[in-house]
């Protein structure tokens, strides 16, 4: 027998299996060390198709460092703190430097989770900026996309002589990759612009999504290419892009130009992140890893799809998020009133949301599969969104018959990928 942790929220549940019934789907970038600081700055001297950072920075400077929210593991807390030392180390004075939370559609960042990002040194020390995408007096247009999506963003890009982007890379469902772009669109655009981005997913004309759109995929992708169009409006100075592992310390990072760095990134995160599977099976048990990934459902979701690519029509999937912060969204559920996937998605060519779309995820899933969530939300609302309510693992186990299948304890981080692609 073999027992291993499972994460759920700040702490694990314990999960004992026979390796004759389980596969452990795990990857092996978890062989990866930590990085250490001179490596890190070592990063920022000799980056990816751009000049190091005193050559790009300097007194007279303002500069805006873009910084992801609580819901993402970015190692920002040792980054930004190296990354605003060797500003000032550039002649930029720490009182022209600030730095924004791109939360995006999510709710605001607090007080306690910007000491744990950024370090109580830095949030003491250099300013921070609080994103709203619902805000008009927040917010600046700069026209419109060639596909004519208004380009609405936070005014303090446009305040500031310089942006750095910072971020993780990881797998996204329909972004095929997070980081780079993702910072600012949708990171810090406004609600119309981000849905009028992210509604590009969705193939109203023949049904389910476009064409190109999916994860890990970045050419052809209307989303990405979307997204970084407006990005590239903002033109930003530097891109810095970490790969954390399952404790959210950097393993890797990828600085320098904004689109190349990122994409230099995601290749090798594919490659490094990616778990060949022989074939499909009937069950799968499934962690996010515990905190920030299974932080509310909606961020939950993304290990639901991963593990998708692992599971036959029909089968089963035990999913263990413990979602302290509930849903993500209040309105979520209202997704759920449909009677099944193809009535929401036309619901959603007039009606679009961002957080609709991920309820349209949730539910082809739940038709494709069983789905038993282990979790803190109330029985009810689970059963709304068509899966069934577990109080434990031990009962969800119960309810699969001895079926083989396979264990991901870090579902959002590996895509299974059958030998034959």
């Amino acid at each position: 027998m073999t027992e291993i942790n499972l994460g759920f929220g700040n702490e694990s549940i314990p999960f004992r299996f026979d390796e004759d019934q389980f596969e452990l789907l795990t990857g092996n970038s978890q062989m990866l060390r930590p990085l250490t600081d001179v490596e890190i700055n070592n990063q920022f001297s000799e980056p990816v198709e751009s000049p190091p950072l005193e050559e790009l920075f300097s007194a007279g400077d303002s500069v805006l460092i873009v910084v992801s929210d609580a819901t993402r593991a970015t190692a920002s807390s040792q980054i930004v703190n190296l990354l605003v030392r060797r500003l000032i180390q550039c002649g930029v004075s720490s009182a022209e430097i600030a730095i924004i939370f791109s939360t995006g559609i999510h709710r605001a960042v607090t007080a306690a989770e910007k000491s744990e990002l950024l370090t109580p040194f830095i949030t003491q020390r250099i300013k921070t900026i609080d994103h709203s995408a619902s805000d008009p007096g927040n917010l600046v247009t700069l026209g419109t996309t060639a596909r004519g999506i208004p380009v609405e963003v936070n005014r303090a890009l446009v305040e500031f002589s310089k942006i750095i982007l910072t971020g993780a890379i990881s797998f996204h469902y329909f972004a095929g990759f997070t980081g780079g772009r993702k910072s600012i669109c949708p990171g810090l655009a406004s609600a119309r612009t981000i849905e009028a981005t992210h509604m590009l997913a969705l193939d109203f004309a023949e049904g389910g999504r476009r064409a190109g759109v999916g994860t890990a995929l970045l050419d052809g992708n209307a989303v990405h290419e979307e997204c970084e169009r407006v990005a590239s409006l903002i033109n930003p100075a530097f891109g810095i892009n970490t790969v954390v592992d399952e404790t959210g310390l950097a393993t890797g990072i990828y600085a320098g130009d904004w689109r190349t760095a990122h994409r230099v990134g995601c290749r090798a995160y594919l490659e490094s992140h990616s778990i060949e599977i022989a074939q499909k099976r009937e069950l799968a048990i499934i962690s996010c890893g515990g905190s920030p990934y299974d932080i509310n459902l909606i961020q939950a979701h993304k290990s639901l799809e991963m593990a998708s690519h692992a599971i036959l029509d029909g089968g089963t999937l035990i999913l263990l998020a413990q979602c302290v912060d509930g849903l993500g969204r209040p309105d979520f559920l209202k997704w759920f009133t449909e009677g099944d996937s193809r009535a929401l998605e036309t619901r959603l060519q007039s009606q679009y949301e961002v957080n609709g779309q991920t309820a349209w995820s949730l539910l082809t899933k739940a038709e494709r599969y069983r789905i038993i969530l282990v979790s803190e939300l109330p029985d009810e609302e689970v059963r709304r969104m068509k899966m069934i309510p577990a109080a434990s693992l031990r009962e969800a186990v119960a309810q699969v018959d001895g079926r083989s299948g396979y264990v991901m304890p870090h579902g959002a981080r590996f895509l299974p990928r059958s030998a034959a692609v």
